[in-house]
């Protein structure tokens, strides 16, 4: 028997949503998926371990193809050695590799975090800018890392973090059609209000880790489950 979604929208042959007047409105849908989502994890924050912004960058820039674990293993005997970024940028790059190796790509993180840690002491005091545009200027941050550091250590909302969870749940839930992160992101930040960019990343990667897991997701126990069109996913059967 096919699992009906209990919404005003009728289930189409694949099991997705489609509107009874046609096109569903995005953005309309949008923002009642972030209230949901504000329901299910009122909590949910950063899951990189960090005291400062300074650590809230190096682990975001070791978590690149790393799990958050994995990282929140790591800095704590990095920062032991290198709480600041006048030490780190003292440091040298054998010893940082050893320190960050089990994170994955060490030499070329390790590479980055002193690269990282020199501009900001010669060019900015040791002081974290607080400009996407300045941000980007040092070594191993993109658009990506610099969001994430300005919305969670600053509260400031220049865009919407999108990591591998947002990319694919927002295509799931029909918010993108894209699967370039940087085109996701222009969907999301057309589609949300400003105020939700920062809180709608840390839920939706919450979601992504203990509801919509990429091979096996629990769609019965989904709290999005009514608003989700469930693109590229069967129907769901009982």
């Amino acid at each position: 028997m096919r699992l009906r979604c209990g919404c005003a929208n009728a289930e189409n042959g694949r099991g997705q949503l489609k509107s009874a007047n046609g096109a569903v409105d995005r953005k309309q849908r949008a923002r009642k998926i972030a209230r949901a989502l504000a329901r299910a994890y009122p909590d949910a924050v950063c899951a990189l371990e960090h005291v400062d912004p300074f650590q809230l960058l190096v682990a975001t820039i070791l978590s690149a193809q790393c799990t958050d674990e994995r990282v929140n293993m790591v800095t704590p005997g990095l920062f032991q050695k290198y709480p600041t970024p006048e030490k780190l940028a003292r440091s040298s790059q054998a010893d940082v590799e050893k320190i960050i190796k089990s994170t994955g790509f060490f030499r070329a993180k390790a590479k980055s975090l002193r690269g990282m840690a020199e501009r900001l002491v010669d060019e900015f005091a040791g002081v974290l800018p607080r400009s996407i545009d300045e941000l980007t200027l040092l070594p191993g941050v993109g658009r990506k890392t610099a969001n994430v550091l300005l919305g969670t250590a600053f509260g400031i909302a220049t865009g919407v973090v999108v990591d591998t969870h947002v990319k694919r749940i927002s295509y799931l839930l029909g918010l993108t059609d894209h699967q370039d992160p940087e085109k996701v992101e222009q969907d999301l930040m057309a589609l949300l209000p400003k105020k939700e960019w920062v809180n709608f990343s840390h839920r939706l990667i919450h979601h992504g880790r203990r509801i919509c897991i990429a091979r096996r997701p629990k769609c019965t126990e989904c709290p999005l489950l009514r608003l989700c069109p469930r693109i590229g996913l069967p129907p769901l059967t009982r």
